[in-house]
């Protein structure tokens, strides 16, 4: 099984618009059908030396052995999701990835937005409907666990603030407020902090005292 491969680009092309790159990777040549993006990061950034990295799925069919490049693991992974859909096959994958970029993708599942998914050639109403419904679980996951890294991250390099948040947990546990509710806003006013997104909190007010007062709000609000 290949699933990594870094090398010397040889050539790129289009055929049928399908994109194709050629990879010398220690005298062997191989032939990858990779993104549109990736032909176009090639293009615009004159990778270095021609050295070229890309996470593969290798598929092996009785006519066929293929490799699909991704420029990241996360593309990758999620075209491997695509493919464990009933009925959908390698090519109505990478024109969903060469449409619309990860982030876009999710969003689109998560919101249900069909209008989105059944833009793309080859993709009807019902293909739509069974991509959303197999795969809306699983990006929600995904979202949340990347979110709670980042989260953690934040927390782990900024001492100041995990402490703030550990006694603003402990005080509104005090006041009586639910330990799920609490839980579940921590994320939230994370993200609001990291994003710049409350108002009432420039960097210099970040202060046990004030995200206290927002979480109480939040809270508040239920």
């Amino acid at each position: 099984m290949i699933s990594w491969i870094k090398g010397e680009l040889v050539s790129s092309w289009q055929a049928n618009n399908k994109f194709y790159i050629l990879v010398n990777c220690q005298g062997l040549g191989y032939e990858i059908q990779t993104l549109e993006s990736v032909i176009f990061d090639i293009d615009t950034n004159k990778i270095s030396e021609k050295e070229i990295i890309l996470w593969l799925k290798h598929i092996k069919k009785e006519d066929s052995d293929t490799l699909f490049g991704f420029n990241s693991k996360d593309q990758r992974d999620f075209f491997i999701q695509i493919l464990n859909i009933k009925g959908i096959g390698s090519q109505i994958g990478m024109s969903l990835l060469n449409k619309f970029s990860l982030n876009q993708l999710i969003t689109a599942i998560s919101n249900n937005d069909k209008k989105s998914i059944s833009s793309v050639q080859g993709i009807g109403q019902k293909m739509t409907e069974r991509i959303i419904l197999e795969l809306k679980s699983k990006v929600i996951t995904v979202q949340k666990n990347k979110e709670n890294l980042e989260n953690n991250n934040l927390l782990e390099d900024n001492k100041n603030l995990n402490s703030i948040f550990k006694d603003i947990e402990l005080t509104l546990q005090s006041l009586n407020y639910p330990k799920k509710e609490i839980k579940n806003l921590f994320p939230k006013l994370i993200r609001d902090i990291k994003n710049n997104t409350i108002l009432t909190l420039e960097k210099e007010s970040i202060t046990f005292e004030n995200i206290l007062k927002e979480a109480m709000n939040y809270l508040d609000q239920k």
